[in-house]
């Protein structure tokens, strides 16, 4: 069995496709690509670019919480090659894979990940030595992030910033990569995946007065391009 990932509810935009099932994924080939925008318009290429333009039985995508537009992107192509496939379609959480890849790298026992959540918050959330979340995901204020996290390592967008207002701790700037899905802890998938966004949209309806809140500009950033077995940065 075959099983395509697609991880898309971050700056980063990947997608990995895998042989096996279980415990036992191996990985044939994937793609990882650092964005900031565009995801609608690489992530359909991207999966192309697969042995056998990513065709499987079985597809996973990350749910968020993360980029409203990422998430949707992501949702939305997992829907449709689910459909014209006739594949599984399930679900897992993007805070999850960062915990699973940081714990992979340390094997700590337990991890924070810290992610960005826009307009000066983040997303925080605990996970224990089995990858399971403790607690649920939360977007707060940086000084409430630093109450509410106590683990040594910390993962994610925003970990440095965090161990440096915390004063402590190791932090390791790890972003969502498909590739690193055989980490990710089975009993996290779900069926029917929904989209689990962590905090309002950014637009809003006008009020009575007819006005809204504007929609905050996002941050220009460089492109920097992975593949399974090689690094490439621009």
């Amino acid at each position: 069995m075959r099983t395509l990932v697609i991880d898309c509810a971050t700056e980063n935009c990947s997608a990995a496709l895998f042989e096996g099932g279980g415990d036992d994924l191996c990985l044939i080939e994937g793609y990882c690509e650092t964005l900031g925008r565009g995801h609608a318009e690489r992530l359909v290429p991207m999966i192309g670019e697969l042995p056998g333009g990513g065709r499987a039985e079985r597809i996973a995508v990350s749910t968020g919480p993360g980029s409203f537009t990422g998430i949707r992107v992501g949702l939305a192509a997992a829907k449709a090659l689910a459909l014209a496939w006739d594949a599984q379609l399930l679900g897992y959480p993007t805070l999850a894979l960062i915990a699973a890849q940081a714990q992979a790298e340390t094997n700590a026992s337990c991890v924070g990940v810290v992610s960005n959540a826009g307009h000066g918050e983040w997303f925080v959330q605990s996970f224990g030595a089995d990858g399971l979340p403790q607690g649920e995901a939360r977007s707060l204020s940086p000084q409430d992030a630093v109450q509410a996290l106590t683990a040594e390592v910390v993962a994610g967008s925003r970990a440095e910033a965090f161990t440096e207002l915390r004063g402590d701790g190791r932090a390791l700037a790890i972003m969502p990569d498909a590739r690193a899905f055989a980490a990710l802890p089975p009993a996290l998938l779900t069926p029917d995946p929904r989209p689990a966004y962590g905090r309002r949209p950014d637009a809003a309806l006008p009020n009575k007065n007819g006005a809204g809140r504007r929609m905050a500009p996002a941050a220009p950033m460089q492109e920097h391009t992975t593949r399974a077995g090689t690094t490439q940065a621009g």
